[in-house]
């Protein structure tokens, strides 16, 4: 076991910290930040036996995103999150930076914002610095070069002199950007509130605005995916969001057995499983918000999502929460209550925006319509200024922004229209620049389609029905150093923030970020109807409160078959898609699971054909990987009969190419078997296990036949035990995107290297002497000024290869990367403490020189 060092008092003494693995925050920053803060007095917290954080004891968690499986549990058990940014500042300011301001989750809206105010009378300045601390930002008495945004009303102010000529990068600001922050609850654009020349001054309101883009909505459009999926699944990378996890795919999704088996396949070749209880799952995928699969799977705070959050899991090969968008969670069969006699139409939002709004309308009950007539009840739009809009004004239609849609689809109820913020159009904003940042409400969620059955909980269900809880409660609650409460209350009408006493937030707006979008529609907004309406509009949505029991089921497939993807491929694409589902439902009589190709009907068909009796075997209780087994050596008929015998037993052995839950050995050893079962996480046994099994005909207790070594534990620098639970948190995840080239003529071979570093999500390449640039030339300016990242190269000493050690250095150096030649001990050391680290002994030059052989 790596020697613990003594840790003398610092700055960061007391903290133990945990990182979590992203594509933002890569095992490579880790393993530097890590070296920082236990420089610091820090302590880096080491998952547990199951991979996951320790969160209990953490006093801080270090991640650059909110999309980790424990991040509901650290909100609930207040246990603050703050990206890497932190841990900079808290270096050099020589004294630990406060967490609020340095929070990923992106509700809160100033998280970046640092706050200098000028000529703003004292009330005001007290309204606003309050209300930006309160989402995320700090305040800066004094101009610094750490601050992001002055406050001013004109460009006189000493602040704003100082800031235009020593730090251009600061934005001057008129305070009404903040209002209309505030009022919304999300953060706009500052551009048309910037001094000297703000455009909210220079231009009047019904001037264009272009329609920004919606990156938000990428592929959060519709509850049933439009994307292609093949089951080589993606080409740039790995897929690892699956490991270690259980799916189970509902009878209720719109998909026939060929897609079904394509998921199939994708989810165990990313390392997860496919099972067909619910009890067993972690991950519930479904249709609808009912049935008692959905139930059971809800109340035990399994994560639940729709078709499009399987398919962007797999495409964003990264998990995050089903409850982030709006569209990711199964819909409500029959609609939200209170909106199915509700006509609903657009105006000024286009393209991914538009789309979402539309499918949104739909599977919230209403009817959505292109054009406006008269019987109109709604019209939702991103500025004050259409066509359609002024027709609204004189026919008495209610004009709202998307807020009300999401917010309303959010809580499962139909939101009161007298809330300002559902009736605020920023003069030189569209407001589809902050669509698609509104979380669901899981305690509403529960309330509505999974109440009660808490007494029926498991205890682990029960666990965690209090974290969602907990959490949902304690997303503006700040953590003091001694571990109390802060509350915030953000309240709903003007989203002003004050201070709370003890105890929890009242109520909570969602806040996010802004994202973007991107292709326009045109024609004509709407059609003018030959009879005025009467008007009471509002009256008539409130009538319609009640709980509803019926509405259209397939209104969002209908709209889907409206709409086809711009090239027309892709089998749940547009009107293609509506088609198939289409067919499949009237050929088999409205199960739109059942398969249409001839191919599958043969399949059924071969399936029915009487086959041999075949003995009855135990099922597969265990899947072990053997690695350094001598017992069959040479005996390949004794080897077939224990193999039986142990699968009788319900033990299967396997090979390292396929998911095993053991990986069975006589001592660590870096053979390609152990480094690459290793990499998935499984269990590391002796394999006097297997011995024992077969020699007794019993299965003997795991626990005594757990590998222990002492000896190359201290040889390797890491204990079994620990390698294995790095290996859960990095879920294969180790060398994500890390690129690793070996030469062609590197002893023992290219094959089981390549094994080893893409079992742990390396780029692999083989560097050959005319292998050419495969690293693109680029200049420290297009990299943005980032250091350069290291590209390793994996050698042995041969001439051949000393002669490739320049060119590579050259192409890499070209690349603004950091070349290092390295023996292949370096990849097998790393793959066996399960960490990456680097050490200069590892550089081929100098090891070869101390080690010639």
């Amino acid at each position: 076991m790596a020697e613990q060092r003594e840790k003398a008092p610092g700055l960061l003494d007391q903290c133990l910290i945990a990182f979590v693995q992203s594509k933002s925050l890569s095992a490579a920053m880790i393993a530097q930040l890590s070296e920082t803060v236990r420089d610091h007095g820090a302590e880096v917290l080491e998952p547990d036996r199951k991979g996951k954080i320790r969160i209990p004891q953490a006093t801080h968690i270090v991640s650059n995103t909110i999309d980790f499986d424990q991040y509901a549990e650290a909100q609930a058990m207040m246990i603050p999150v703050v990206n890497t940014t932190w841990i900079k500042t808290t270096v050099a300011r020589g004294k630990v930076a406060q967490v609020r301001p340095y929070s990923p989750d992106p509700r809160m809206i100033f998280s970046s914002v640092i706050l200098a105010c000028a000529d703003i009378p004292d009330t005001d300045k007290e309204a606003i610095i309050g209300a930006t601390m309160a989402l995320g930002g700090m305040e800066s008495k004094d101009l610094t070069r750490q601050c992001t945004h002055i406050c001013a009303l004109s460009m006189d102010h000493p602040k704003c002199i100082e800031a235009q000529s020593k730090h251009p990068k600061c934005k001057i600001v008129l305070p009404h950007w903040f209002d209309d922050c505030f009022r919304l609850g999300k953060r706009i654009d500052e551009g048309p509130y910037l001094l000297p020349d703000p455009e909210i001054l220079r231009k009047g309101p019904e001037e264009e605005v272009d329609i920004p883009a919606s990156q938000q909505l990428e592929g959060a459009t519709s509850a049933i995916p439009n994307t292609t999926l093949s089951a080589e699944g993606t080409a740039r990378e790995k897929l690892v969001v699956f490991a270690q996890k259980k799916l189970m795919l509902s009878s209720d999704l719109p998909i026939n057995a060929r897609l079904r088996k394509i998921l199939t396949d994708l989810i165990k070749s990313g390392g997860g499983e496919v099972v067909e209880s619910v009890a067993n799952c972690d991950m519930f995928i479904c249709q609808y918000r009912d049935g008692e699969n959905y139930v059971k799977a809800a109340q035990n705070g399994k994560d639940v999502g729709n078709l499009a959050w399987l398919y962007h899991l797999i495409v964003h090969n990264e998990w995050t929460s089903p409850f982030r968008r709006l569209l990711h969670y199964p819909i409500p069969r029959n609609g939200i209550p209170g909106f199915k006699d509700m006509k609903i139409t657009l105006s000024n939002y286009g393209g991914d925006a538009r789309i979402y709004l539309e499918n949104l309308i739909t599977a919230s009950g209403a009817t959505f319509t292109k054009t406006m007539k008269t019987d109109n009840t709604h019209l939702i739009t991103a500025r004050m200024h259409s066509e359609k809009c002024e027709a609204a004004k004189d026919w008495n239609i209610e004009i709202v922004n998307h807020l009300w849609i999401e917010e309303s689809y959010a809580k499962c109820q139909v939101q009161s229209l007298t809330d300002p913020k559902y009736r605020h159009f920023p003069l030189r904003t569209n407001l589809g620049e902050v669509i698609g940042q509104t979380f669901l409400d899981e305690r509403k969620l529960h309330v509505m389609f999974y109440p009660g059955g808490e007494e029926a909980l498991s205890t682990s269900g029960k666990r965690k029905r209090k974290i969602n809880d907990d959490a949902q409660e304690n997303v503006y609650a700040v953590p003091t150093k001694a571990g109390k409460e802060k509350d915030v209350n953000v309240r709903k009408d003007s989203v002003s923030v004050s201070t709370a006493p003890k105890g929890k937030p009242k109520a909570a707006d969602n806040f996010a970020t802004p994202a973007k979008g991107r292709h326009v529609r045109t024609g004509k907004e709407n059609n003018t109807p030959s009879i005025v309406s009467s008007g009471g509009r509002s009256a008539k949505a409130q009538a319609l409160s009640k709980l509803q029991d019926m509405a259209p089921d397939i209104a969002l497939y209908e709209k889907e078959k409206k709409r086809s993807t711009k090239d027309g491929h892709g089998p749940w694409g547009g009107k293609r898609a509506a088609d198939q589902i289409d067919n499949d439902r009237s050929t088999k009589n409205s199960s739109p699971t059942r398969a249409q190709p001839e191919e599958e009907d043969e399949e059924e068909h071969e399936a029915k054909r009487p086959s041999k009796r075949a003995k009855p075997s135990a099922p597969v209780e265990m899947r072990i990987c053997l690695t350094g087994f001598k017992r069959w050596l040479g005996d390949k008929s004794k080897e077939d009969t224990e193999r039986r015998k142990l699968r009788s037993m319900g033990i299967q052995i396997v090979q390292d190419n396929v998911p095993s839950d053991y990986l069975a050995a006589p001592h660590m050893v870096r053979t390609m078997k152990f480094l690459r079962c290793l990499a998935r996480g499984a269990e590391v046994l002796n394999s006097s296990f297997i011995t024992t099994c077969l020699e007794t005909g019993k299965v003997p207790d795991i626990e005594d036949h757990k590998l222990k070594d002492t000896e190359n534990e201290k040889r390797f620098g890491v204990s079994i035990e620990t390698a294995v639970a790095r290996a859960r948190q990095n879920r294969g995840r180790l060398l994500w995107g890390v690129p690793i080239y070996c030469t062609t003529d590197i002893k023992n071979g290219v094959d089981s290297y390549k094994t080893i570093a893409e079992a742990n999500g390396a780029i692999f390449k083989v560097y050959r002497a005319r292998s050419g640039t495969t690293i693109k030339p680029t200049t420290a300016e297009e990299d943005g000024n980032a250091p350069p990242e290291p590209v390793y190269l994996l050698t042995s000493p041969s001439p051949a290869e000393k002669l490739l050690w320049p060119k590579f250095e050259e192409m890499a150096k070209n690349g603004n990367m950091e070349p290092r030649i390295v023996v292949s001990d370096w990849l097998l050391d790393v793959a066996m403490k399960q960490e990456l680290s680097f050490d200069p002994k590892y550089l081929a030059a100098r090891y070869f020189a101390e080690n010639p052989s």
